[in-house]
């Protein structure tokens, strides 16, 4: 077995410990941390990690439960506008979309889930800065630095996103994933018509 298998094997074994002594040391830190380096270098190198200039590494906090709106508006408010916005986005996809506001020059790769308590998920994105000159010199990571490729984690692109809209899964019981879901539905709409 090489490295990253004992690696991996390692935090199938004690993640619950782990994940609990991370967690009180992790509560008391900001929601967004940039690390030094991965909590699990495994999975990050399965994701594209790799320790050099222009990629960095975020730990993001997101809170657990129903994602309510900001504010209680005054006034009326139609009926599609409720408190509990309905996101069809996984907890990992906002961690991502939040740390790729904070990160502007940077874009998403990927990211992997490090733990969790009774009110906070824990993620670790991983970034690539769109202009540094080792990204662009690196022939596995340099398709980043495309412009078709800025802005990929709001147009849901990232592994996790698609995996939420449902494009993992192809066949019987996936005909309505693809365009869109919303595309889907629209369809359906003017077929009524």
């Amino acid at each position: 077995m090489g490295l990253y298998k004992y690696l991996k094997e390692n935090w199938k074994k004690n993640s619950s410990d782990i994940i609990k002594k991370n967690t009180l040391q992790w509560r008391k830190e900001p929601v967004t941390v940039r690390i030094e380096r991965p909590t699990r270098l495994d999975r990050a190198r399965a994701l594209g990690y790799k320790p050099k200039q222009g990629i960095i590494v975020v730990r993001q906090r997101v809170g657990r439960g129903g994602r309510k709106r900001e504010a209680i508006r005054s006034g009326r408010r139609s009926r599609h506008f409720r408190h509990r916005k309905v996101l069809d986005m996984n907890y990992q996809t906002v961690a991502e979309q939040r740390v790729a506001r904070k990160y502007t020059n940077c874009e998403v790769l990927n990211s992997y889930y490090v733990g969790q308590d009774g009110m906070n998920y824990w993620y670790e994105v991983i970034l690539a800065e769109r202009v540094h000159p080792n990204i662009e010199a690196d022939k596995n990571l340099n398709w980043i630095t495309n412009p078709s490729n800025k802005g990929r984690v709001f147009r849901g692109k990232t592994s996790s996103a698609r995996k939420s809209r449902g494009l993992r899964k192809k066949g019987l019981g996936s005909e309505k994933n693809r365009p869109s879901k919303s595309a889907a539905y629209r369809r359906k709409a003017s077929r009524k018509n």
